[in-house]
């Protein structure tokens, strides 16, 4: 760190200090948790062998996973390790390490959700350049950036932070380590710092909120030149974007688009995006695609029939 601390290791409050209500949260989390890994990781893992998911759409939607599942890794391993411990902590270079993670994947998985937009923008707009424009190479380039631009964003993040002193108290308010509840802490005035944060995080997820809502807004529109098959497949694929959209931007948006707070709500609004959000995406896009659905359990043939063998 570059600052002088006195601070070396500090106290995560959690979600409660009920013995009782942390030990139903740990029985509550670690199946979505588990759910999140394997759910994702199949996504994953059917899209890398099935030969009939070798449209852009289905690469993109890996990396979407593969992001999903280090995003929730960051937090939701510790979280649910400390709501079986009597005193949570960690160290304060381990706090800085979950924040760049925390906000480098979560920029990566918006920014991947803004490329999957624009794909299905070309799919069902500009349907007979769909191969050659979503060609592989700029697949392969648009998911770099999106990494790339997590990374960037992150960055910032932790240059800010490690210029703070922290000198006590050591106790963050969340479960988890976030740029707020930490500049909270900080033995100096921080609200040039907060005003950072909210252009470089509030900003980026509004933005492309409002990119996304724009985007599927034309899509709809032009779905109106196509066949009504066209137009059921269309948006049954674009629903499932939605949803997706509506159900990581919503919860982020409320959070880093106001003033911080220690409101309980905002521990559970956090719950929702970190834990909840990561475990429906799969769900979400294999409840409404037939081909993932097929692809997945063609595969689940395949595993069951070596098996026997």
């Amino acid at each position: 760190m570059a600052s002088t601390n006195n601070v070396t290791e500090l106290i995560v409050s959690g979600l409660s200090q009920d013995p009782e209500v942390q030990r139903g949260c740990f029985a509550v989390f670690l199946p979505m948790y588990l759910a999140t890994v394997v759910g994702n990781g199949l996504i994953v893992l059917t899209v890398r062998v099935s030969k009939s998911l070798r449209s852009p759409m289905y690469f993109l939607l890996s990396h979407l996973s593969l992001v999903e599942i280090s995003y929730s890794s960051t937090v939701v391993p510790k979280f649910i390790t400390d709501l079986l411990s009597k005193i949570k902590t960690i160290s304060l270079e381990g706090c800085v390490a979950q924040i760049f993670f925390f906000h480098f994947l979560g920029v990566a998985e918006i920014l991947l959700l803004v490329v999957m937009a624009y794909d299905r923008y070309v799919a069902i707009c500009k349907p007979l350049h769909y191969m050659s424009i979503m060609n592989r190479q700029l697949c392969h380039i648009l998911v770099a950036g999106s990494w790339f631009g997590g990374f960037l964003h992150s960055i910032i993040q932790i240059l800010i932070t490690i210029q703070l002193p922290f000198c006590g108290p050591n106790v963050i308010d969340h479960y988890f380590c976030d740029l707020q509840p930490l500049f909270k802490l900080a033995c100096t005035d921080t609200s040039v710092e907060g005003v950072v944060v909210l252009a470089n995080s509030g900003l980026i997820a509004l933005c492309s909120f409002l990119l996304l809502v724009s985007s599927y807004i034309v899509i709809l529109v032009n779905l109106r030149n196509h066949s009504a098959e066209g137009r059921r497949k269309a948006l049954s694929t674009c629903a499932s974007h939605i949803t997706v959209v509506i159900l990581f931007f919503g919860p982020a948006i409320f959070l880093y688009m106001r003033p911080s707070s220690t409101f309980t709500e905002d521990k559970l609004v956090a719950v929702f995006y970190t834990v909840v959000t990561p475990m429906l995406n799969p769900i979400i896009y294999t409840l409404r695609n037939a081909e993932v659905k097929v692809a997945m359990r063609r595969l689940w043939g395949k595993k069951k029939n070596s098996g026997l063998e």
